[in-house]
């Protein structure tokens, strides 16, 4: 199995397994990255902006709850995408700057099941 670099600004590096889950990855690497619904796409709290190596793929949960929240377009849920290749992403909000606890452990693998979608695709 390859590894993939994540690089969160402000935290340095990390070499993850192919697949693994974003916020995993961030809580591993000393992030401190809120996740208060346990990864299930519901709440927002693990949001991040990407700088580099963004995936084109979202799911259709994560896209629904960033068009609930009129954040389409602007960052990502990391909990509900997988490390396939390098990226570097700017965590927006951790612990230590809300002074609210994580929340639950994510699971392994992404919940709920995802369906996959292109970002850019828009139900009109």
């Amino acid at each position: 199995m390859s590894t993939i670099t994540v690089n969160a600004e402000g935290f340095g590096q990390i070499e993850v397994p192919q697949g693994e889950r974003l916020v995993l990855a961030l809580e591993r690497l000393g992030t401190g990255i809120l996740h208060r619904c346990g990864g299930q796409a519901r709440c927002t709290t693990c949001q991040v902006e990407f700088t580099l190596g963004e995936p084109q793929q979202m799911t259709q949960a994560e896209r629904g709850k960033l068009e609930e929240k009129g954040l389409l377009g602007q960052v990502r849920l990391s909990c509900q995408i997988e490390c396939q290749a390098d990226m570097t992403v700017r965590v927006l909000q951790t612990e230590a700057s809300t002074g609210l606890e994580a929340g639950k452990a994510p699971a392994s693998s992404i919940e709920p099941e995802p369906q996959w979608v292109q970002q850019q695709e828009h139900n009109i």
